[in-house]
């Protein structure tokens, strides 16, 4: 495996939009309570998105089941990893046995979790792990800038290679910058929010990759589907399509890590990335955010 995303996101050699479009994990293992994913379809799924051409793979040990782990269907599909193959994981959240999230993990428990997420991968070292911060009630209220950097202390272990933060504002951001490199962020963003623009520039500006999580947004409006819509039939391609389109043309330092469980839905994210939108697509679609 590889961790550099220079190469992705880099403004004086820009890649090709295919380079960005990666797949998301998080669904593999099915949901609690929800409709089980045979373990044959979930493999051939991961399989299927390298076959296709991701290139980045986002993943976390809290992605899990009752039956499944997404780690272990990976570790199944792709092992041994292919040299081009990113693949990145989340750490913070706490997360019972029954799939409660509970609280987010202190400094010291920070080694487990990324222990927990080498073993369940069968490597010896993390390509990229972000820290997941924000909503979950940090034990002690511990700061991200005390967590972020025992992190960093395990990058220079030799245990992670890169790091990255998830679910972040700009300051924290500019917190964990000021302990160490940070390449990559992932929050939420998308066609139909876009709140996070200028972090999105920023990342941009700074040679660090955005990642948007929810990239259809939510709170669709009827002026919203439409304008998705009239896009969306002008190329002959679904709204979600669009989508991914939009993120990938939005900014070259977003890469897009969309996910599913499904073998038809692979094939339908992975082509987004041959969708060309013109000016006037992105003029349609850029007041979609705050349409209502």
């Amino acid at each position: 495996m590889t961790s550099s995303f220079s190469t992705l996101i880099s403004s004086s050699s820009p890649s090709s939009p295919a380079d960005r479009l990666g797949f998301g994990a998080m669904q593999l293992p099915g949901r609690w309570g929800g409709p089980v994913v045979e373990r044959a379809t979930a493999v051939a799924v991961a399989r299927r998105a390298v076959e296709l051409g991701a290139r980045h793979i986002d993943t976390a040990a809290f992605y899990f089941s009752a039956t499944e782990r997404a780690n272990d269907i990976l570790r199944e599909a792709l092992y041994p990893y292919p040299e081009h193959l990113t693949i990145a994981t989340k750490i913070g959240p706490l997360r019972t046995a029954t799939g409660e999230m509970y609280a987010e993990a202190r400094p010291e428990q920070l080694r487990g979790l990324v222990e927990e997420n080498l073993r369940q991968l069968g490597v010896d070292a993390l390509d990229l792990v972000h820290l997941r911060v924000g909503r979950l009630k940090a034990v002690g209220g511990v700061p991200i800038g005390e967590r972020f950097g025992a992190l960093a202390a395990l990058r220079d272990e030799g245990l992670v290679r890169e790091l990255g933060v998830s679910n972040v504002s700009a300051e924290q951001l500019a917190e964990a910058r000021a302990i160490a490199p940070v390449a990559a962020v992932q929050n939420r963003f998308g066609v139909l929010d876009q709140a996070d623009g200028a972090l999105v520039d920023e990342c941009a500006a700074a040679g660090i990759a955005y990642m948007p999580f929810f990239a259809l947004g939510g709170g669709h409006t009827g002026l919203e589907s439409e304008n998705l819509r009239t896009v969306a039939e002008r190329h002959g391609v679904t709204a979600h399509q669009i989508a991914l389109a939009w993120g990938l043309a939005r900014s070259p330092a977003i890469i897009q890590i969309p996910g599913t469980s499904s073998l038809a839905h692979i094939e339908e994210n992975m082509a987004a990335a041959r969708i060309a939108l013109g000016e006037d697509d992105m003029a349609l679609l850029e007041p979609v955010a705050s349409a209502g």
